[in-house]
């Protein structure tokens, strides 16, 4: 039985971890990234891979950082046939990578040379990209680097987020990657390099990207909604209050006033003016410390005393 060392943190890796287990492939140790505290109270929460892999009794290690650590010793020691990583969240060791007796590599996602980096999947939605997909790949020291194995594309729809897309291409990944291990094990797969000349490269989120900059054009800021939904999430700012937005629409007409200024006001719709003269209608928000709410509930509370005029930023 080929054996594998599985590194992932979010719900995308759970869904590839679980396909390895119901294709008997025999897992001998998950690792993921330590518990983290999360929301306000600051609550201990562990990652999914966590999650699922406790559930199945699996050996689960959680190093702050790899290199160095006691753990990668205990990685090394374990002999895997495979090393097989999807959204683990760091670097790994060199050291590790040449202790795989068959192959050490990474489900991506996204089509490799295209969107190297932390934040491939979020970042195809809010560069306005028609395509996406999954590059099953060699790992090397330098990031997403290592020479391809197998490819899969899908369309990206209009009305995808973040969330959905992961989704989507978290199945893509367990079945690309099942149908690519077996190539892999018997030394029948392909391999060729990426074309470095069409590298691009899509760096982890920052904090001051979640604002909403309202000087931008309506359709610029649906992709900025829908590519940082669910997490971290888009925000504006309402009255001095955080307030983030979930789901917005694009208006068909066009406005003359400044951006920012609420220009349509009812008892369901809330429209204010973006650039380029275009207007954006809050669709789904979240009040600080509420729930997620439809605009109808929020200008029944949080919004009544909202009106045309009023500027938002």
């Amino acid at each position: 039985m080929t054996k594998i060392i599985f590194m992932g943190t979010p719900a995308f890796s759970v869904t590839v971890l679980e396909g390895l287990l119901q294709a008997q492939y025999e897992i001998v140790a998950v690792v993921t990234q330590p518990d983290r505290q999360v929301g306000r109270k600051k609550r201990l929460e562990m990652s999914p891979v966590k999650k699922f892999a406790l559930a199945h009794d699996l050996l689960v290690l959680q190093p702050e950082k790899l290199s160095g650590s006691p753990e990668l010793t205990t990685l090394i020691d374990l002999h895997p046939d495979l090393i097989v990583t999807a959204a683990f969240g760091q670097f790994v060791p060199t050291k590790l990578l040449k202790a795989a007796q068959i192959a050490a590599i990474n489900v991506h996602g996204s089509l490799l040379p295209h969107n190297r980096g932390g934040a491939p999947i979020q970042r195809s939605i809010m560069n306005g990209d028609q395509q996406t997909g999954i590059t099953i790949m060699y790992m090397v020291a330098q990031m997403d680097a290592g020479d391809i194995i197998s490819q899969q594309s899908i369309e990206i729809d209009q009305h995808d987020t973040s969330g959905s897309l992961f989704a989507k291409l978290a199945i893509v990944g367990r079945d690309l990657l099942l149908q690519t291990i077996p190539q892999i094990v018997a030394g029948t797969n392909k391999r060729f390099p990426q074309d470095e000349s069409q590298v691009t490269v899509t760096p982890n989120l920052k904090p001051d990207e979640e604002q909403i900059d309202i000087q931008q054009a309506a359709a610029y800021i649906d992709r900025q909604v829908r590519g940082l939904n669910p997490d971290p999430v888009a925000y504006l700012m309402v009255k001095k209050q955080r307030v983030k937005v979930y789901q917005i629409s694009v208006g068909e007409q066009t406005t003359t006033a400044k951006p920012g200024t609420i220009v349509e006001r009812t008892k369901h719709q809330l429209g204010i003016a973006a650039g380029d003269n275009s207007i954006i209608y809050l669709e789904r928000l979240q009040p600080a410390g509420k729930n997620v709410m439809m605009i109808s509930d929020y200008l029944n509370g949080n919004g009544k005393d909202l009106q045309v005029g009023d500027q938002i930023n």
